[in-house]
């Protein structure tokens, strides 16, 4: 019994260990699992028919070329959509190689899995109705607030000065898609995200102009592609992508054409120009958590 017992458990630690260790595993396979989000702004969401787009996906692809060429193989590359719920777990245990979405490097999320250098830093901010009169946390009092599961935004509006003595309701979407619903259908007066997933979702509503983004800055927090723990080599060969995508001016260029450019599938522009910060985040390259950001 105990040598059953001892030959599942070195079973188990072989199969963490060749998880951990990404490019051996998708030479032998020849496939790369990608998790993307359905409705994660402009940095990944689904074109219909099981394909997706955004400028987390792009850089992505950039990844996994130089992934084929370190194997020395053509891979094929898997799709596997991804919630705020799952996606952590999905890294953990191997389904998904690399997460290609809007998940926020904090420290928290480190002690489970590991983050590629900062490509996008985000702002948490506050979408409404147009007509709604609503400009600031102040005005959220007694309102629906709609948030997605799985997401920090609205604990950090609660955490904002600005909120002190501010009681509202939370309701909650199963993705940032569902989450806009609420607010466009009237059963939030407000939705809390990201600002990209704020605009982009706007951008791509039935009546853009019937929606605004306003209030105070809640947040300002790196958002990063996102790959298992204790795999240095596959998180070398991903950090020299992006820092050859910032050197050869490709990362600026690709945020353009995602986000001042107009996209697919309804040739809509998201107009959000880089901020200051994401530009600062490309000059000084690295992977440090939310918590370094907010430190004054």
């Amino acid at each position: 019994m105990k040598k059953q017992l001892l030959a599942v458990a070195i079973a188990a630690l072989t199969c963490v260990a060749a998880q951990a260790d990404t490019i051996a595993k998708v030479k032998g396979s020849g496939t790369i699992t990608m998790g993307v989000r359905d409705s994660s702004g402009a940095l990944s969401y689904t074109l219909g028919d099981g394909k997706y787009a955004g400028f987390h996906y792009e850089v992505c692809q950039r990844i996994i070329a130089n992934v084929e060429k370190a194997a020395g193989k053509k891979v094929e590359v898997k799709y596997q959509a991804v919630t705020s719920q799952n996606r952590i777990p999905l890294v953990q245990n191997g389904t998904v190689d690399i997460e290609c979405g809007s998940t926020t490097n904090n420290a928290a999320r480190q002690k489970d899995v590991a983050f590629v250098l900062t490509t996008f830093v985000e702002e948490v901010r506050i979408a409404v109705k147009a007509n709604s009169g609503i400009t600031s946390i102040a005005q959220l009092k007694d309102r629906n607030v709609a948030t997605t599961t799985g997401t920090t935004s609205v604990q950090l509006l609660r955490k904002h000065e600005r909120a002190n003595g501010i009681d509202f309701k939370e309701v909650f979407g199963k993705d940032h898609a569902d989450s806009f619903l609420l607010l466009e259908s009237g059963r939030a007066d407000a939705f809390v995200m990201d600002g990209q997933i704020l605009a982009g979702n706007i951008a791509t509503a039935k009546a853009p102009a019937d929606f605004k983004i306003v209030g105070e800055v809640l947040n300002v927090e790196p958002i990063a592609i996102m790959i298992r723990k204790d795999d240095p080599a596959f998180k070398k060969l991903a950090d020299d992508t992006v820092r050859d995508l910032v050197k050869s001016g490709d990362m600026a260029k690709m945020y353009d054409k995602w986000f001042m450019q107009p996209i697919p599938p309804k040739n809509t522009r998201v107009g959000l120009a880089a901020s200051d910060a994401t530009k600062t985040a490309w000059a000084n390259l690295n992977d440090k958590p939310a918590e370094d950001y907010a430190k004054k």
